[in-house]
């Protein structure tokens, strides 16, 4: 059970730190945006014959993009060999082996199946038991 409750707070740990990161690419896109239009502003305000806003929102923008890579993968792709996609493989291995070996029916871990004991109520019959032949 201890090993349980430190996998579980381990996951706890890894799911914090990644709404974190997230947090953070979030906060980092919505002022690459803000910027994004000061800078069309400020340009056509001052122009003088170039658009320069586009350079630094380039460079900035590729940056963005790197870390969103890093972050959430390609669109449509697993991560694959990422530490997520590794566990998640781990997980529907180990379940296809736990159905091969029951026979193919659905496996169910001990400490997941909470089963409610009921008392079984008998019904008041007209005879006893022995005096059946």
């Amino acid at each position: 059970m201890k090993y349980l409750n430190m996998s579980v707070d381990f996951k706890y740990e890894r799911a914090r730190q990644k709404v974190e990161e997230k947090k953070k690419f979030y906060k980092g896109l919505s002022s690459y945006l803000v910027m994004c239009v000061f800078f069309i502003v400020l340009n056509t305000i001052t122009f003088s014959g170039g658009w320069w806003f586009m350079w630094p929102m380039m460079g900035w923008g590729i940056a963005i993009a790197i870390k969103y890579f890093q972050l959430f993968g390609l669109p449509g792709f697993e991560q694959l060999g990422s530490d997520e996609w590794e566990e998640k493989e781990m997980e529907k291995e180990l379940k296809r082996m736990r159905r091969q070996e029951s026979g193919g029916r659905e496996y169910y871990p001990a400490e997941e199946e909470e089963l409610e004991l009921r008392e079984i109520k008998t019904e008041k019959r007209g005879w006893r038991d022995d005096e059946l032949v």
